[in-house]
């Protein structure tokens, strides 16, 4: 097991889904996460279920799972005197303190970049935000549904024309794990310039800076063109205009199956072989690139009507043997168990707080062709007393602090 982060030390005070995601990469990484929860609630994600679907096993919450394994967690009370004493003190000892407290809330708490520097001069400060640190709207807050998905263009280039309503993200958090791997990956290159130069960096990645570069294309060629693309209809062709075997195509059952082959010329005849349909290989509508992209109307539609009459089994199977490339529209429940996805070890098992064996999704980086060793997210302050007693607090002054309210 490759472990490049370890001996790296990081300091989490975040709530949610999108900072805490980069501390699980970190930790996925061997860096050692301390997570600083509010000393009465905690994370102000435990027990939300929202986007979830209710998956909850005994203390088993993916929503808190993903973005917390491997962490400890330790229960603050920032706004005491003993509870920043403490805190003060994990920021002496750590390489890296992340956060995605809001603007207000960091001044009360002191949590900027000065006052965390004043203890600590070359730690690397990881700052995670809705709308990014300059400009009208720095201190506001937001979620990935709203800044990452519709703000950030993303709702927009998903959503058909004359749709009812906006298409939904594909998943919970998927701003928020998108953006959480962007800090962890700028977290990794402030540490490679500290090592090198000596200097720390404030490291920033905000929601709508995510979604800006994850729509980059589309943002750039607006900018180019002077004008937004159009919306493809819900009720338009399966395919490319130019390109019939580029589109997503309905089966009889219902499910879809992708073509994206790019070079039509060179796939066109083995798809016809594959659909059954050999006589479309030598129709002159479709004898060279240019005829076949000129009469794409025509070979999308029988593309389409030859994958219609069969289901999405069959040509899960069928289509093993293309030579262009293709794709399944999967389920979340397919995708965990499609053997490319397994053979790379992208799914990890991690046992719960109970010894009992669950699954997680990986994070998407592997080093040396080996996958990581995860272990659970901690429970609510689980790990208090132990980490308090690291930093040299003795069983009284443990008891003290508890009396005081600065720890759980």
């Amino acid at each position: 097991m490759s472990e490049p982060m370890s001996g790296v030390k990081v300091l989490e005070v975040a709530e949610f889904t999108f900072a805490p995601a980069a501390g699980a990469v970190l930790a996925d990484w061997g860096a050692e996460v301390i997570k600083v929860e509010h000393a009465f609630r905690g994370d102000a994600q435990r027990g939300l279920t929202l986007g979830t679907g209710g998956a909850a096993a005994g203390s088993f919450h993916p929503l808190m799972e993903n973005p917390n394994r491997g962490k400890r967690s330790v229960g603050l009370a920032l706004e005491t005197e003993g509870g920043r004493a403490l805190l003060d003190d994990l920021i002496a000892e750590c390489d890296v303190f992340v956060t995605n407290f809001l603007p207000a809330a960091r001044r009360k708490l002191r949590l900027e970049p000065d006052d965390i520097r004043a203890v600590n001069p070359s730690i690397i400060y990881a700052r995670g935000s809705a709308l990014g640190p300059q400009g009208p709207e720095a201190e506001n807050g937001g979620y990935d549904l709203s800044v990452f998905w519709c703000r950030g263009g993303s709702a927009y280039g998903a959503t058909p024309g004359g749709s009812p309503r906006i298409a939904s993200m594909p998943a919970g958090a998927y701003g928020d794990a998108m953006g959480g791997m962007t800090i962890a990956g700028g977290i990794a290159a402030a540490l490679l310039r500290r090592e090198r130069t000596g200097e720390p960096s404030i490291v920033d990645v905000s929601l709508l800076s995510t979604a800006v570069w994850a729509t980059s294309l589309a943002v750039n060629s607006a900018l180019l063109l002077g004008k937004d693309p159009a919306p493809e209809a819900l009720d338009g062709p399966h395919w490319m205009r130019f390109n019939p075997i580029v589109g997503t195509f309905r089966t009889a059952d219902d499910r879809f199956v992708n073509l994206t082959m790019i070079q039509a010329g060179r796939h066109w005849a083995d798809v016809c072989r594959h659909i059954d349909r050999p006589d479309a290989i030598d129709d002159p509508r479709f004898a060279n690139v240019e005829s076949l992209m000129h009469n794409a109307a025509d070979a999308g539609q029988i593309v389409a009507d030859a994958i219609a009459s069969q289901p999405f089994a069959y040509w899960a199977e069928r289509f093993r043997t293309l030579d262009g490339q293709w794709a399944l529209v999967q389920t979340p429940l397919e995708v965990a168990a499609d053997p490319q996805v397994r053979a790379n070890n992208y799914i990890l098992s991690v046992l719960d707080g109970n010894g009992k064996e669950r699954q997680l999704a990986s994070s998407p980086v592997q080093f040396d062709e080996q996958p990581f060793a995860i272990s659970r997210a901690p429970q609510f302050a689980e790990h208090t007393d132990e980490i308090i007693r690291s930093l040299g607090r003795t069983d009284d002054e443990l008891i003290q602090l508890k009396i005081d309210g600065a720890i759980t």
